[in-house]
Protein backbone atom coordinates (compact mmCIF):
# COMPACT_ATOMS: atom_id res chain seq x y z
CA UNK A 1 0.00 0.00 0.00
CA UNK A 2 1.11 3.97 -0.64
CA UNK A 3 0.99 5.42 2.73
CA UNK A 4 2.00 9.46 3.52
CA UNK A 5 3.56 9.93 6.99
CA UNK A 6 2.82 13.52 8.00
CA UNK A 7 5.57 14.21 10.65
CA UNK A 8 8.81 12.85 11.67
CA UNK A 9 9.30 13.61 15.22
CA UNK A 10 9.55 10.42 17.65
CA UNK A 11 6.00 8.93 17.09
CA UNK A 12 5.96 9.60 13.53
CA UNK A 13 8.99 7.99 12.83
CA UNK A 14 8.28 4.98 14.84
CA UNK A 15 5.13 4.61 12.65
CA UNK A 16 7.53 4.97 9.64
CA UNK A 17 9.93 2.05 10.67
CA UNK A 18 6.73 0.30 11.04
CA UNK A 19 5.10 0.60 8.13
CA UNK A 20 8.31 0.75 6.14
CA UNK A 21 8.94 -2.81 7.92
CA UNK A 22 5.91 -4.05 6.96
CA UNK A 23 6.36 -3.62 3.16
CA UNK A 24 4.72 -0.86 2.32
CA UNK A 25 5.75 2.53 0.27
CA UNK A 26 5.79 4.76 2.89
CA UNK A 27 6.52 8.73 1.96
CA UNK A 28 7.04 10.56 4.87
CA UNK A 29 7.01 14.57 4.86
CA UNK A 30 9.74 16.88 6.86
CA UNK A 31 11.08 19.64 7.15
CA UNK A 32 14.33 21.94 7.29
CA UNK A 33 16.85 19.80 9.35
CA UNK A 34 14.72 16.76 10.01
CA UNK A 35 14.40 16.41 5.97
CA UNK A 36 18.12 16.78 5.25
CA UNK A 37 18.58 14.08 8.13
CA UNK A 38 16.05 11.90 6.90
CA UNK A 39 17.27 12.24 3.55
CA UNK A 40 21.24 11.71 4.09
CA UNK A 41 21.44 9.21 7.19
CA UNK A 42 18.02 7.48 6.18
CA UNK A 43 14.89 6.85 9.41
CA UNK A 44 17.39 5.85 12.33
CA UNK A 45 15.95 4.39 15.54
CA UNK A 46 18.00 3.43 18.57
CA UNK A 47 15.22 1.15 20.44
CA UNK A 48 16.55 1.67 23.90
CA UNK A 49 14.54 -0.83 25.99
CA UNK A 50 15.54 -3.62 22.77
CA UNK A 51 19.23 -2.75 22.46
CA UNK A 52 19.02 -2.27 18.60
CA UNK A 53 19.33 -0.19 15.86
CA UNK A 54 17.21 -0.23 12.77
CA UNK A 55 17.70 2.27 9.62
CA UNK A 56 14.63 2.63 6.98
CA UNK A 57 14.88 4.39 3.87
CA UNK A 58 11.01 6.02 3.09
CA UNK A 59 10.96 8.41 0.26
CA UNK A 60 11.43 11.98 1.97
CA UNK A 61 9.59 14.86 0.31
CA UNK A 62 8.70 18.56 2.11
CA UNK A 63 5.44 18.90 0.86
CA UNK A 64 2.19 16.89 0.20
CA UNK A 65 1.36 16.74 -3.26
CA UNK A 66 -2.78 16.98 -3.83
CA UNK A 67 -2.39 15.41 -7.08
CA UNK A 68 -0.83 12.45 -5.92
CA UNK A 69 -3.01 9.55 -4.68
CA UNK A 70 -2.64 7.52 -1.23
CA UNK A 71 -4.12 4.86 0.20
CA UNK A 72 -3.35 6.34 3.97
CA UNK A 73 -2.19 9.66 5.52
CA UNK A 74 -1.19 9.08 8.99
CA UNK A 75 -1.05 12.95 10.37
CA UNK A 76 1.57 12.75 13.18
CA UNK A 77 1.96 15.96 14.67
CA UNK A 78 1.74 18.01 18.52
CA UNK A 79 -1.94 19.09 19.02
CA UNK A 80 -1.33 22.98 18.20
CA UNK A 81 0.33 22.00 14.56
CA UNK A 82 -2.31 19.70 13.57
CA UNK A 83 -4.52 22.77 12.80
CA UNK A 84 -2.16 23.81 10.35
CA UNK A 85 -1.61 21.19 8.11
CA UNK A 86 -5.90 20.28 8.06
CA UNK A 87 -5.94 22.00 4.15
CA UNK A 88 -3.95 19.73 3.08
CA UNK A 89 -5.47 16.73 5.03
CA UNK A 90 -8.66 17.97 3.54
CA UNK A 91 -7.52 18.30 0.14
CA UNK A 92 -5.43 15.20 -0.43
CA UNK A 93 -6.72 12.04 -2.77
CA UNK A 94 -7.02 9.88 0.18
CA UNK A 95 -9.74 7.49 1.39
CA UNK A 96 -8.22 6.88 5.23
CA UNK A 97 -7.08 9.57 7.10
CA UNK A 98 -5.70 9.15 10.64
CA UNK A 99 -5.19 11.72 12.91
CA UNK A 100 -2.46 10.54 15.74
CA UNK A 101 -1.52 12.38 19.46
CA UNK A 102 -3.68 14.25 21.77
CA UNK A 103 -6.76 16.02 20.08
CA UNK A 104 -8.76 17.95 22.16
CA UNK A 105 -10.17 19.60 19.21
CA UNK A 106 -11.37 16.07 17.40
CA UNK A 107 -14.51 16.82 16.70
CA UNK A 108 -13.70 20.35 15.23
CA UNK A 109 -11.06 18.97 13.28
CA UNK A 110 -13.33 15.93 11.86
CA UNK A 111 -16.22 18.58 10.64
CA UNK A 112 -13.06 20.50 8.78
CA UNK A 113 -11.83 17.54 7.01
CA UNK A 114 -15.09 16.30 5.73
CA UNK A 115 -16.47 19.64 4.71
CA UNK A 116 -13.36 20.81 2.72
CA UNK A 117 -12.70 17.59 1.19
CA UNK A 118 -12.77 16.50 -2.56
CA UNK A 119 -14.08 12.90 -1.64
CA UNK A 120 -15.50 10.93 1.01
CA UNK A 121 -12.90 10.33 3.89
CA UNK A 122 -13.25 8.06 6.40
CA UNK A 123 -11.26 9.75 9.42
CA UNK A 124 -9.68 8.06 12.61
CA UNK A 125 -8.23 9.16 16.09
CA UNK A 126 -5.34 7.76 17.40
CA UNK A 127 -2.33 7.16 19.31
CA UNK A 128 0.90 5.76 19.64
CA UNK A 129 1.82 4.83 23.56
CA UNK A 130 6.28 5.47 22.14
CA UNK A 131 8.72 8.10 23.67
CA UNK A 132 11.95 9.12 23.44
CA UNK A 133 14.02 12.28 22.01
CA UNK A 134 16.13 12.99 18.81
CA UNK A 135 19.62 13.24 19.11
CA UNK A 136 22.67 13.64 16.49
CA UNK A 137 20.00 12.89 13.54
CA UNK A 138 18.62 9.66 15.45
CA UNK A 139 15.82 8.71 17.62
CA UNK A 140 15.57 6.97 20.61
CA UNK A 141 12.42 5.70 21.19
CA UNK A 142 11.39 3.63 24.22
CA UNK A 143 8.41 1.34 24.15
CA UNK A 144 7.39 -1.47 26.29
CA UNK A 145 7.38 -4.12 23.68
CA UNK A 146 5.50 -4.09 20.25
CA UNK A 147 3.71 -0.98 20.47
CA UNK A 148 0.26 -0.48 19.34
CA UNK A 149 -2.02 2.48 18.18
CA UNK A 150 -5.27 3.28 19.89
CA UNK A 151 -7.57 4.11 17.77
CA UNK A 152 -11.26 4.20 16.62
CA UNK A 153 -13.97 7.17 15.45
CA UNK A 154 -15.12 10.10 17.43
CA UNK A 155 -17.60 8.03 19.27
CA UNK A 156 -17.84 4.72 17.89
CA UNK A 157 -15.68 1.84 16.92
CA UNK A 158 -14.41 2.24 13.35
CA UNK A 159 -16.56 0.19 11.05
CA UNK A 160 -15.58 -3.51 9.38
CA UNK A 161 -14.87 -1.00 6.21
CA UNK A 162 -12.19 0.68 8.14
CA UNK A 163 -10.76 -2.04 10.32
CA UNK A 164 -10.21 -4.64 7.47
CA UNK A 165 -8.03 -1.39 5.36
CA UNK A 166 -6.05 -0.81 8.39
CA UNK A 167 -5.80 -4.67 8.70
CA UNK A 168 -3.88 -4.36 5.60
CA UNK A 169 -1.64 -1.45 6.63
CA UNK A 170 -0.66 -3.33 9.95
CA UNK A 171 0.28 -6.68 9.20
CA UNK A 172 2.82 -7.24 11.77
CA UNK A 173 2.90 -7.63 15.72
CA UNK A 174 2.03 -4.08 15.59
CA UNK A 175 -1.58 -4.06 15.98
CA UNK A 176 -4.67 -1.22 16.42
CA UNK A 177 -6.34 -1.58 19.24
CA UNK A 178 -9.98 -0.25 18.55
CA UNK A 179 -11.36 2.26 20.95
CA UNK A 180 -15.20 3.10 21.04
CA UNK A 181 -14.97 7.16 22.45
CA UNK A 182 -11.59 9.05 21.07
CA UNK A 183 -12.97 11.58 22.12
CA UNK A 184 -13.08 10.51 25.39
CA UNK A 185 -10.01 8.49 24.95
CA UNK A 186 -8.25 11.51 24.40
CA UNK A 187 -10.09 14.03 27.34
CA UNK A 188 -9.09 10.73 29.84
CA UNK A 189 -5.34 10.57 28.54
CA UNK A 190 -5.45 14.17 29.48
CA UNK A 191 -6.27 13.52 33.00
CA UNK A 192 -3.62 11.11 32.87
CA UNK A 193 -0.81 13.01 31.54
CA UNK A 194 -1.06 16.71 32.47
CA UNK A 195 -0.33 16.79 36.51
CA UNK A 196 3.15 14.40 35.36
CA UNK A 197 3.62 17.52 33.16
CA UNK A 198 3.27 19.62 36.23
CA UNK A 199 5.75 18.21 38.33
CA UNK A 200 8.35 17.47 35.50
CA UNK A 201 8.24 21.44 35.42
CA UNK A 202 8.24 22.00 38.60
CA UNK A 203 11.36 19.94 39.12
CA UNK A 204 12.93 21.53 36.02
CA UNK A 205 12.04 18.35 33.61
CA UNK A 206 14.29 15.86 36.41
CA UNK A 207 11.90 13.51 37.71
CA UNK A 208 14.93 11.96 39.47
CA UNK A 209 14.72 14.50 42.11
CA UNK A 210 10.78 13.78 43.01
CA UNK A 211 9.39 12.71 46.45
CA UNK A 212 7.28 10.44 47.57
CA UNK A 213 4.86 13.06 48.25
CA UNK A 214 5.05 14.62 45.11
CA UNK A 215 4.40 11.46 42.96
CA UNK A 216 1.56 11.09 45.43
CA UNK A 217 -0.17 14.14 44.43
CA UNK A 218 0.00 13.63 40.91
CA UNK A 219 -1.97 9.90 41.56
CA UNK A 220 -4.34 12.16 43.83
CA UNK A 221 -4.68 14.84 40.27
CA UNK A 222 -5.33 12.04 37.94
CA UNK A 223 -8.05 10.29 39.91
CA UNK A 224 -9.57 14.07 40.47
CA UNK A 225 -8.98 14.39 36.96
CA UNK A 226 -10.77 11.16 35.92
CA UNK A 227 -13.79 11.85 38.64
CA UNK A 228 -14.28 15.42 36.65
CA UNK A 229 -14.63 13.83 33.69
CA UNK A 230 -17.50 11.33 35.07
CA UNK A 231 -19.01 14.20 36.61
CA UNK A 232 -19.34 15.63 33.14
CA UNK A 233 -20.74 12.38 31.93
CA UNK A 234 -17.42 12.02 29.55
CA UNK A 235 -16.42 7.82 29.42
CA UNK A 236 -13.16 7.61 30.95
CA UNK A 237 -10.78 5.22 28.75
CA UNK A 238 -9.08 2.73 28.98
CA UNK A 239 -12.85 1.07 30.95
CA UNK A 240 -10.82 1.39 34.29
CA UNK A 241 -8.48 3.54 34.69
CA UNK A 242 -9.04 5.58 37.11
CA UNK A 243 -9.00 2.56 39.35
CA UNK A 244 -4.85 3.23 39.28
CA UNK A 245 -5.33 5.87 41.48
CA UNK A 246 -8.27 5.25 43.56
CA UNK A 247 -7.05 3.42 47.31
CA UNK A 248 -5.59 -0.02 46.89
CA UNK A 249 -3.46 -2.35 45.62
CA UNK A 250 -4.10 -0.97 41.85
CA UNK A 251 -2.77 2.25 43.44
CA UNK A 252 -0.04 0.77 45.10
CA UNK A 253 1.40 -1.27 42.16
CA UNK A 254 0.95 2.42 40.11
CA UNK A 255 2.73 4.01 42.44
CA UNK A 256 6.09 1.77 42.40
CA UNK A 257 5.98 1.50 38.43
CA UNK A 258 5.66 5.42 38.32
CA UNK A 259 8.23 5.64 41.15
CA UNK A 260 11.01 3.36 39.22
CA UNK A 261 10.23 5.11 35.90
CA UNK A 262 11.06 8.89 37.35
CA UNK A 263 14.11 7.13 39.16
CA UNK A 264 15.98 5.87 36.17
CA UNK A 265 16.23 7.16 31.99
CA UNK A 266 12.72 5.64 31.27
CA UNK A 267 11.39 8.86 32.78
CA UNK A 268 13.48 11.20 31.01
CA UNK A 269 12.28 9.17 27.36
CA UNK A 270 9.01 8.56 28.28
CA UNK A 271 7.98 11.92 30.01
CA UNK A 272 10.52 14.40 30.97
CA UNK A 273 12.02 15.14 27.38
CA UNK A 274 8.37 15.21 25.59
CA UNK A 275 7.51 18.02 27.99
CA UNK A 276 11.01 19.41 27.76
CA UNK A 277 10.19 19.70 23.55
CA UNK A 278 6.40 20.44 23.44
CA UNK A 279 6.04 23.36 26.17
CA UNK A 280 3.90 24.86 23.22
CA UNK A 281 1.55 21.96 23.23
CA UNK A 282 1.64 21.08 26.42
CA UNK A 283 -0.07 24.66 27.53
CA UNK A 284 -2.95 24.45 24.62
CA UNK A 285 -3.82 20.97 26.32
CA UNK A 286 -3.43 22.99 29.68
CA UNK A 287 -6.25 25.42 28.74
CA UNK A 288 -8.10 22.88 26.76
CA UNK A 289 -8.29 21.07 30.17
CA UNK A 290 -9.35 24.13 31.85
CA UNK A 291 -12.20 24.97 29.53
CA UNK A 292 -13.69 21.47 30.37
CA UNK A 293 -13.41 22.37 33.96
CA UNK A 294 -15.34 25.51 33.31
CA UNK A 295 -18.25 23.27 32.57
CA UNK A 296 -17.90 21.36 35.83
CA UNK A 297 -17.83 24.87 38.27
CA UNK A 298 -17.39 23.69 41.99
CA UNK A 299 -15.55 20.47 41.30
CA UNK A 300 -12.93 20.35 43.45
CA UNK A 301 -9.60 19.38 42.40
CA UNK A 302 -6.93 20.45 45.46
CA UNK A 303 -4.21 18.32 44.31
CA UNK A 304 -4.20 19.43 40.76
CA UNK A 305 -4.72 22.64 41.39
CA UNK A 306 -1.90 22.81 43.80
CA UNK A 307 0.43 21.23 41.37
CA UNK A 308 -0.54 23.55 38.63
CA UNK A 309 0.49 26.76 40.57
CA UNK A 310 3.93 25.07 41.54
CA UNK A 311 5.30 25.70 38.56
CA UNK A 312 6.99 28.42 37.04
CA UNK A 313 4.30 29.63 34.41
CA UNK A 314 4.63 29.27 30.65
CA UNK A 315 6.27 31.93 29.80
CA UNK A 316 9.12 31.55 32.27
CA UNK A 317 9.56 27.77 31.66
CA UNK A 318 9.70 28.86 27.74
CA UNK A 319 12.70 31.47 29.12
CA UNK A 320 14.16 28.45 30.88
CA UNK A 321 14.01 25.92 28.48
CA UNK A 322 15.23 28.05 25.25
Amino acid sequence: MKIMVIGAGVIGSYLCHVLCENGHEVIVLARGVRKEELEKKGLVLRHYLQHKRTVDYPRVTGRLDREEAFDAVFAVMQYQQMKEILPDLAGCLCPLVVLVGNNMEAPQMEEYIRRHSPMPKKIVFAFQPTGGRRESGEVICVRFGIAHLSCGFLHSMPDEETKAVLARIFTGKYQPAYVPDMDGWYKSHLAFILPICYICYTLDCDLTKIRGKQLGLVMDAAGEGYAMLAALGCPVLPEGSEKAFAPGWKRRVSFLMLWVMSKTPLGRLAASDHCKNAVGEMEVLDAAFGKLREECPGFSMQAWDWLRSEFPGWEELRRELQ
